[in-house]
């Protein structure tokens, strides 16, 4: 059973889903199952999920929602999203309680990793 009113599902617009596919597989070992080529679910990452075909992305900056991912090593993962085809919007800067970066994936949408002070 299903945590009752709690949070279940994101999804997220993709320009280019076999290319969001690609960099969120690559860089953080998701999994997706199809469903036709306009919708691509992934699943066991924290929050469940898929991305939907559309020209739109998601950014602060637009007023979107940023979710963001934790990493015991952020240097490493930084790393990952560069090798992968992210582009990193924000490098590692600190704040209260720990370390981030910013990034978009191929399809534009911003996401963030954090880690500890001293991760």
């Amino acid at each position: 059973m299903k945590p009752h009113e709690k949070l279940d599902y994101v999804e997220f617009p993709a320009r280019d889903i076999p290319a969001t596919k690609a960099f969120f597989g690559q860089v953080f070992g998701w999994q997706f199952e199809d469903y036709g080529p306009e919708y691509a679910a992934f699943a066991g990452q924290g929050l469940d999920g898929g991305f939907f075909k559309s020209e739109a992305c998601s950014t602060t900056e637009t007023g979107g929602a940023l979710l963001v991912f934790y990493s015991a090593d952020l240097e490493a993962t930084q790393e990952k999203v560069i090798a992968a085809g992210g582009t990193i919007t924000r490098t590692i800067f600190s704040f209260p309680g720990g370390r981030r970066f910013h990034f978009t994936e191929p399809s534009g949408n911003e996401l963030a990793v954090w880690g500890d002070p001293d991760s």
